[in-house]
């Protein structure tokens, strides 16, 4: 039996996608795509909800080249209120980081993409850019939200394997810091095509997410700026994991996002953007593998 896809590839494909636009390198795809779903994780945890299934398969490419997440079916949601995100202010982060190796265009306002809902970002006008003033404004920074710590724990064995936070391998309990982790695993594959604690099977897998310590491998070469992301976003205690506490907040003045425009992310120009779509025929061999769910 073979399954139609009426959508773009979804990054489990990312083998593919490479071999239609070797012009473009990773990094920039790299940084763009990590962007838009941290503004996606930090949309759900702002509603309660804890996402617990990122990983590549779930990660969609539109047809103007910005990405949409899907399959939350494992998602936990807070049903109580208490979960309300705060405003603070980034003054803490004006300080100059160093200069990302990655960067990409500038918002382009006559985008298609401006025009589609503005779901998950501050609505901001993507038509009439306000003129630059000539006063000053030096480092100042705007109001951001912080939604985390999300006021929901559970006790589930839920997840893939390969993506399995050590807290919910160990059963401790878990909550939104799993999400943090799971970018972390979702990066580290973005750049190096494999996960970093897969073992021969599943019990070794588990073992190597709970006890092995993070190796990055020597090819190919990745910015410093990434593997440090990564190390912090892949700290097995989830107290000390980076996002557990300030959520998206400090995940995005990491030097990595370096240049990143997030109020206009949504319209900014994609450094890729696929080709027209044709429907593609995928066999049960490539079908990603099922997600456990333990009770």
């Amino acid at each position: 039996m073979s399954r139609y896809f009426l959508s773009p590839s979804p990054f489990s494909r990312i083998d593919l996608l490479h071999e239609n636009i070797d012009a473009v390198d990773v990094g920039p795809l790299s940084v763009f795509y990590a962007s838009e779903v941290i503004v996606a994780l930090e949309y759900l945890h702002m509603m309660g909800i804890v996402y617990r299934d990122l990983k590549p398969e779930n990660v969609l490419v539109r047809s103007d080249g910005h990405i949409m997440l899907t399959d939350f079916d494992l998602s936990l949601k807070c049903d109580d209120s208490t979960s309300t995100p705060q405003i603070i202010s980034d003054k803490k982060y004006a300080a100059t980081a160093p200069k990302n190796d990655y960067l990409f265009d500038h918002p382009s306002y006559t985008s298609s993409s401006c025009i589609l809902p503005n779901c998950i970002v501050p609505a901001v006008s993507c038509f009439h850019p306000r003129r630059k003033r000539k006063k000053k404004m030096g480092n100042r920074g705007g109001p951001e939200f912080v939604a985390e710590p999300v006021d929901v724990r559970s006790m589930s064995f839920v997840g893939t394997h390969e993506y399995l936070a050590p807290e919910i391998v160990s059963g401790e309990g878990h909550g939104s810091p799993v999400d943090w982790w799971t970018l972390g695993i979702f990066m580290f594959e973005l750049f190096y095509g494999v996960t970093p604690f897969r073992g021969v099977d599943h019990e070794l897998t588990l073992a190597n997410v709970v006890a092995r310590a993070l190796e990055f491998p020597k090819e190919p070469a990745v910015p410093a700026t990434a593997k440090d992301l990564i190390s912090q976003l892949l700290v097995k205690d989830p107290a000390r994991r980076m996002g557990s506490t300030m959520g998206a907040s400090t995940v995005k003045h990491h030097p990595f996002f370096q240049g990143v425009n997030w109020a206009l992310l949504r319209c900014t120009r994609p450094p890729y953007v696929p080709p027209a779509f044709s429907r593609e025929v995928v066999s049960d061999e490539s079908y990603p593998e099922t997600p456990v769910e333990y009770y």
